[in-house]
């Protein structure tokens, strides 16, 4: 159901007192912004990362160790900055929560898929305990066992 030309007059009344009020809070609502400040950012670490990569290179031909480490300074500066730009941009970072947390609750991070594939917890053995010896007489016991007693 459209809205009528009142409540389209008074949504674009509270829409300029918000801005007015708030300017950030608004533009964050918006979100065009921000994101065109982390594209901005992303291409301007990429261009400062190809020249900090011609100043490594440039300081291994010309054999001057101090431009090869300013260049590789500066190409470990702008990929932090082009990452970090990058991971706001997507959506926020790993540790984002995914819905804001109520009064008093601790806030609650977001899981992130990673690490070994197909290997669980649950699935591997339970460690032995015991001290060190004991422990290899274990493996050595179940290797031999495994191997037909040789």
């Amino acid at each position: 159901m459209p809205l009528s030309e009142e409540e389209l007059r008074l949504l674009e009344q509270m829409e300029r007192a918000l801005v007015a009020e708030d300017p950030k809070f608004a533009s964050t609502l918006r979100g065009t912004k921000l994101r065109q400040h982390a594209r901005r950012q992303v291409i301007a670490g990429a261009f400062v990362f190809l020249v900090g990569l011609t100043l490594l290179m440039a300081g291994a031909v010309t054999s001057t160790v101090p431009l090869g480490v300013l260049g590789f300074i500066v190409m470990l500066g702008s990929a932090y900055v082009t990452l970090t730009a990058w991971r706001n941009r997507a959506g926020g970072g790993a540790f984002s929560p995914e819905a804001p947390p109520a009064e008093g609750e601790a806030p609650r991070l977001r899981v992130v898929s990673g690490g070994k594939k197909g290997k669980s917890r649950a699935a591997r053995p339970p460690k032995p305990q015991g001290t060190m010896m004991q422990r290899f007489e274990e493996r050595w016991r179940r290797r031999r066992e495994q191997n037909g007693g040789f």
